[in-house]
């Protein structure tokens, strides 16, 4: 009997023990961690908004907003600002991996976290503002914009000192850009942290002003969760990709163009829509050329005259040089950024492609036009039959296994 209670006794400490590191795990403060690669977006912006309503529900010690991106949308990132501005939880942008870069409305955003940290050799700056649609701005709304975005970056930078403030504002005047060790020699970043683990660390014990009031972050053994994108919010990021948006109203319209060439059908239809809707979400969101759409139309109209009104081929030529130029100016606006632009060799093999099918169709339908009629009256001319009964007028012959009514 003693032996039993001893190794009941035994099983219940051990027990104990076990289920001591998870208690001290629960006890530990979380963090959660967010990923923002590419363009800034709307998509995006769902992204940070949706993390920092975890953090908050969650009680997290902190997020941080790992941020990788060449800049975007100004609205965006003013609604970006005012999301990391009123969230009871405060949001640290960390500029990572090594060789990214917080660029435009990313620098923004960097200085309007409640801590602003980036990775060794990443790069910060180039915020002067252009106009929704890629375009340089007139003087009256540049002045506009860059008075407002100046004053942003002061109520941000107001803290930081003089020279943080005054390179905040080359960034918007001139669009300077400098690296993290020159960001952090002014004051305009807290920290350089070479990965996330070294950033919790350097966290520790800093103060910081959420809208919940003044605060110092305990992120020493920090619990770190990541929150990772959704696939709705990975297929909208994509969808703001130039070249996929080409490729997009590209496949849309050739699909639509072919159901109406040979009707009957609904599948290539159904496939040109889809992709067609797919397309004007990124249009709604792209800096868009209309010239560009304007010289796409040409051309799609270009190759279904070949088909209509066959020409040998010079139309679809002509569609393929109109398809060319569309692609080429259709986000190419002056002031756009590279990586708005969509691939020069993208746009000439599928501009190749394209006239290709198109061609191949204007074969398809030549060589039909060249076949013999089979059917119909039209296919007895020129044959020869038996008269079955007398023609005087009216009779019959057999011509090719069928009986025909023949008239004089």
């Amino acid at each position: 009997m003693k032996r039993k209670t001893f190794f009941y006794l035994i099983l219940l400490f051990s027990l104990l023990l076990s289920a001591l590191p998870a208690a001290a795990q629960d006890d530990s403060p979380l963090v959660i961690l967010l990923t923002a690669d590419g363009p800034i977006t709307p998509a995006m912006r769902e992204y940070l908004a949706r993390g920092i309503k975890i953090a908050e529900n969650e009680g997290a010690e902190a997020l941080i907003l790992r941020l990788n991106t060449p800049g975007g949308s100004l609205d965006t990132m003013n609604q970006m600002v005012q999301d990391i501005r009123n969230s009871t939880v405060p949001v640290i942008v960390y500029v990572s991996p090594r060789g990214g870069w917080a660029a435009s409305a990313g620098a923004v955003i960097t200085v309007a976290a409640h801590a602003s940290v980036m990775a060794p050799e990443t790069t910060i700056g180039a915020a002067s503002p252009v106009g929704g649609q890629g375009e340089d701005l007139e003087t009256t709304m540049q002045s506009k914009e860059k008075n407002a975005l100046r004053a942003t970056m002061r109520s941000f930078t107001s803290r930081r000192g003089p020279e943080a403030m005054a390179l905040a504002e080359d960034m918007i005047e001139n669009a300077k850009a400098v690296y993290a060790d020159e960001a952090l020699k002014v004051g305009l970043i807290d920290f350089i942290a070479s990965d996330v683990n070294d950033l919790l660390a350097q966290l520790d014990g800093f103060s910081v002003s959420p809208s919940g009031g003044p605060m110092t972050l305990h992120t020493a053994g920090a619990r770190l969760e990541e929150t990772n994108i959704t696939f709705i919010e990975q297929l909208l990021l994509t969808l703001t990709d130039p070249n996929i948006v080409f490729l997009l109203i590209t496949i849309g319209v050739q699909a639509i163009l072919i159901e109406i060439s040979s009707p009957g059908g609904w599948v290539a239809g159904f496939i040109g829509v889809c992709c067609l809707g797919l397309a004007s979400y990124g249009l709604g969101v792209l800096p868009v050329n209309w010239f560009g759409i304007l010289f796409l139309g040409i051309a799609f109209a270009l190759f279904i005259l070949d088909i209509k009104a066959p020409t040998h081929g010079a139309l679809t030529a002509a569609g393929v040089g109109s398809l060319i130029v569309g692609a080429l100016v259709l986000f190419n606006s002056p002031s756009v950024p590279s990586f708005q632009h969509v691939s020069v060799p993208l746009v000439i093999g599928t501009s190749i492609g394209t006239g290709l099918v198109f061609f191949t169709i204007l074969m398809i339908a030549l060589r039909a036009q060249r076949i013999p009629v089979r059917t119909g009256l039209e296919s007895l001319v020129g044959k020869q039959g038996v008269v079955r009964s007398e023609i005087n007028p009216h009779g019959s012959v057999q011509m090719g296994g069928e009986l025909w009514t023949a008239e004089v």
